[in-house]
Protein backbone atom coordinates (compact mmCIF):
# COMPACT_ATOMS: atom_id res chain seq x y z
CA UNK A 1 0.00 0.00 0.00
CA UNK A 2 1.29 3.45 -0.93
CA UNK A 3 1.85 6.01 1.84
CA UNK A 4 1.17 9.73 1.78
CA UNK A 5 4.93 10.35 2.22
CA UNK A 6 5.70 8.29 -0.91
CA UNK A 7 3.08 10.21 -2.86
CA UNK A 8 4.41 13.59 -1.71
CA UNK A 9 7.91 12.54 -2.78
CA UNK A 10 6.55 11.94 -6.31
CA UNK A 11 4.31 15.05 -6.33
CA UNK A 12 5.90 17.82 -4.20
CA UNK A 13 2.90 20.18 -4.42
CA UNK A 14 0.45 17.43 -3.46
CA UNK A 15 -2.18 18.27 -0.87
CA UNK A 16 -4.28 15.77 1.05
CA UNK A 17 -7.82 16.09 2.35
CA UNK A 18 -10.81 14.09 3.53
CA UNK A 19 -14.25 14.18 1.99
CA UNK A 20 -17.08 14.80 4.47
CA UNK A 21 -17.03 15.31 8.22
CA UNK A 22 -17.04 11.77 9.57
CA UNK A 23 -16.02 8.22 8.69
CA UNK A 24 -19.34 7.16 7.16
CA UNK A 25 -19.73 10.20 4.92
CA UNK A 26 -16.06 10.02 3.94
CA UNK A 27 -16.43 6.37 2.84
CA UNK A 28 -19.66 7.14 0.98
CA UNK A 29 -18.11 10.02 -0.95
CA UNK A 30 -14.97 8.04 -1.84
CA UNK A 31 -17.21 5.27 -3.18
CA UNK A 32 -19.06 7.83 -5.32
CA UNK A 33 -15.76 9.04 -6.81
CA UNK A 34 -14.70 5.45 -7.50
CA UNK A 35 -17.99 4.74 -9.26
CA UNK A 36 -17.63 7.83 -11.46
CA UNK A 37 -20.77 9.45 -10.03
CA UNK A 38 -18.85 12.17 -8.14
CA UNK A 39 -16.72 14.54 -10.23
CA UNK A 40 -17.15 17.69 -8.16
CA UNK A 41 -16.97 18.90 -4.58
CA UNK A 42 -17.32 22.16 -2.71
CA UNK A 43 -16.36 23.78 0.55
CA UNK A 44 -17.02 27.01 2.37
CA UNK A 45 -14.66 29.81 1.35
CA UNK A 46 -14.24 30.63 5.06
CA UNK A 47 -12.52 27.27 5.58
CA UNK A 48 -9.99 28.03 2.85
CA UNK A 49 -9.41 31.50 4.27
CA UNK A 50 -8.73 29.82 7.64
CA UNK A 51 -5.89 27.77 6.15
CA UNK A 52 -7.33 24.81 4.24
CA UNK A 53 -5.37 24.51 0.96
CA UNK A 54 -7.24 26.11 -1.95
CA UNK A 55 -7.70 23.76 -4.93
CA UNK A 56 -5.63 24.66 -8.00
CA UNK A 57 -6.35 23.64 -11.58
CA UNK A 58 -3.85 21.00 -12.68
CA UNK A 59 -2.73 20.03 -9.18
CA UNK A 60 -3.12 16.44 -8.07
CA UNK A 61 -4.37 15.86 -4.54
CA UNK A 62 -4.96 12.78 -2.42
CA UNK A 63 -8.31 12.04 -0.83
CA UNK A 64 -7.67 10.18 2.41
CA UNK A 65 -9.76 7.51 4.06
CA UNK A 66 -10.93 8.66 7.49
CA UNK A 67 -8.00 6.75 9.05
CA UNK A 68 -5.54 8.84 6.94
CA UNK A 69 -4.65 6.11 4.44
CA UNK A 70 -4.54 7.34 0.81
CA UNK A 71 -7.73 6.37 -1.02
CA UNK A 72 -7.68 8.27 -4.32
CA UNK A 73 -5.64 10.73 -6.32
CA UNK A 74 -7.65 13.40 -8.13
CA UNK A 75 -6.66 16.20 -10.48
CA UNK A 76 -8.48 19.52 -10.27
CA UNK A 77 -9.88 20.59 -13.66
CA UNK A 78 -11.92 23.65 -12.63
CA UNK A 79 -12.26 25.95 -9.62
CA UNK A 80 -14.97 28.59 -9.29
CA UNK A 81 -16.48 30.55 -6.44
CA UNK A 82 -20.20 31.12 -6.10
CA UNK A 83 -22.76 31.77 -3.44
CA UNK A 84 -24.65 28.78 -2.08
CA UNK A 85 -27.88 30.19 -3.52
CA UNK A 86 -26.28 30.41 -6.99
CA UNK A 87 -25.14 26.78 -7.27
CA UNK A 88 -26.92 25.30 -10.28
CA UNK A 89 -28.22 21.80 -10.91
CA UNK A 90 -25.32 20.97 -13.24
CA UNK A 91 -22.75 21.44 -10.48
CA UNK A 92 -24.93 19.99 -7.73
CA UNK A 93 -25.55 16.80 -9.72
CA UNK A 94 -21.82 16.51 -10.55
CA UNK A 95 -21.25 16.10 -6.81
CA UNK A 96 -23.02 12.75 -7.23
CA UNK A 97 -24.73 12.79 -3.85
CA UNK A 98 -28.26 13.71 -4.90
CA UNK A 99 -30.56 13.38 -7.87
CA UNK A 100 -31.97 16.90 -7.60
CA UNK A 101 -30.74 20.41 -6.87
CA UNK A 102 -33.20 20.56 -3.96
CA UNK A 103 -31.73 17.40 -2.43
CA UNK A 104 -28.22 18.83 -2.79
CA UNK A 105 -29.34 22.09 -1.14
CA UNK A 106 -30.93 20.29 1.83
CA UNK A 107 -27.96 17.96 2.42
CA UNK A 108 -25.38 20.69 2.04
CA UNK A 109 -27.30 23.07 4.26
CA UNK A 110 -27.22 20.41 7.03
CA UNK A 111 -23.51 19.80 6.39
CA UNK A 112 -22.62 23.49 6.63
CA UNK A 113 -24.82 23.96 9.71
CA UNK A 114 -22.76 21.21 11.39
CA UNK A 115 -19.49 22.76 10.25
CA UNK A 116 -19.39 26.46 11.01
CA UNK A 117 -22.78 27.73 9.95
CA UNK A 118 -24.92 28.11 6.85
CA UNK A 119 -26.20 31.15 5.01
CA UNK A 120 -27.79 31.15 1.54
CA UNK A 121 -25.34 33.94 0.61
CA UNK A 122 -22.23 32.09 1.83
CA UNK A 123 -19.49 31.76 -0.76
CA UNK A 124 -18.44 28.27 -1.81
CA UNK A 125 -15.29 27.11 -3.53
CA UNK A 126 -16.59 24.74 -6.21
CA UNK A 127 -14.14 22.24 -7.66
CA UNK A 128 -14.47 19.83 -10.56
CA UNK A 129 -11.94 17.02 -10.74
CA UNK A 130 -11.03 13.80 -12.47
CA UNK A 131 -9.97 10.55 -10.84
CA UNK A 132 -6.31 9.82 -11.58
CA UNK A 133 -5.55 6.83 -9.36
CA UNK A 134 -7.38 4.54 -6.96
CA UNK A 135 -5.27 3.13 -4.13
CA UNK A 136 -7.80 0.46 -3.09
Amino acid sequence: MVTIDELKARHPDLESFRFGDGPELCAELIALVRSGAKTATCGALRDFEAGEPMPKVGRRDVALNWDSRPALMIETVEVTQRRFCDVDADFALAEGENETLEGWQADHRRYFERNGGWDPEMVLVCERFRLVEDFA
